[in-house]
């Protein structure tokens, strides 16, 4: 699975099934200022908070803006909600992902058994207004027992007032294993014992 960041929460995720690829877009909207694709073609667009503001999504994709579960292209994908947030989990290549879109506060003991142990964890963690602060985005991080880590929502230039990386990094103590603009991961690579920290530059 190739994975992206493109600012703020927004993930670009690019699957294989048997029959062909699958390009799941999370979080598409579009910031006040910086650089952000216009238009995108994914199969799949999924948002947190609705679709109002969301960038031009071309060749009719299948949105998902809505609580459910929804399987396409042999993705299962689930829109949970969660302290007054949309967040999801998905299914897709033997992986488990859970992405906690916009959330604020820390998940309830309730919540949290909904999202334990995926494989690929995206958290906010720029806090202020819009996202969980560093400090909590760690403890939640490493509450939630994930494999690999991929922080989102920092600071960059469509999120300017996003704290930045650095922050959530001292929090969590863990040294980042990749700082670029893409990662592939697959299942059988996938760390055995140990929590990845895997950074993420915007695409």
């Amino acid at each position: 699975m190739h994975i992206s960041w493109l600012g703020q929460t927004c993930v670009k995720l690019q699957t294989k099934n048997v029959n062909d690829d699958v390009t799941i877009l999370i979080d598409a909207y579009r910031p006040e200022k910086g650089e952000f694709p216009r238009s995108f073609s994914p199969d799949v667009a999924i948002f947190s908070n609705g679709d109002k503001d969301a960038a031009t999504l071309s060749q009719n994709p299948f949105v998902i803006n809505s609580l459910g579960e929804f399987e396409v292209k042999d993705v299962m994908i689930y829109s949970i909600a969660a302290n007054n947030n949309t967040l999801f989990k998905i299914n897709a290549e033997g992986l488990t992902l859970v992405h906690l879109g916009r959330l604020t506060k820390p998940l309830e003991n309730g919540d949290m058994e909904k999202f334990m142990g995926p494989d690929v964890l995206f958290i906010p963690v720029g806090g202020g207004d819009d996202y969980l602060d560093p400090k909590a985005a760690a403890a939640l991080a490493t509450a939630l027992e994930p494999r690999v880590i991929i922080p989102i929502a920092y600071n960059c230039d469509t999120d300017p007032t996003a704290k930045p990386i650095s922050a959530f990094i001292a929090e969590l103590g863990l040294k980042p294993e990749a700082t670029e603009k893409k990662v592939i991961i697959k299942k059988k690579d996938l760390p055995q014992e140990e929590t990845k920290l895997i950074v993420l530059e915007k695409e």
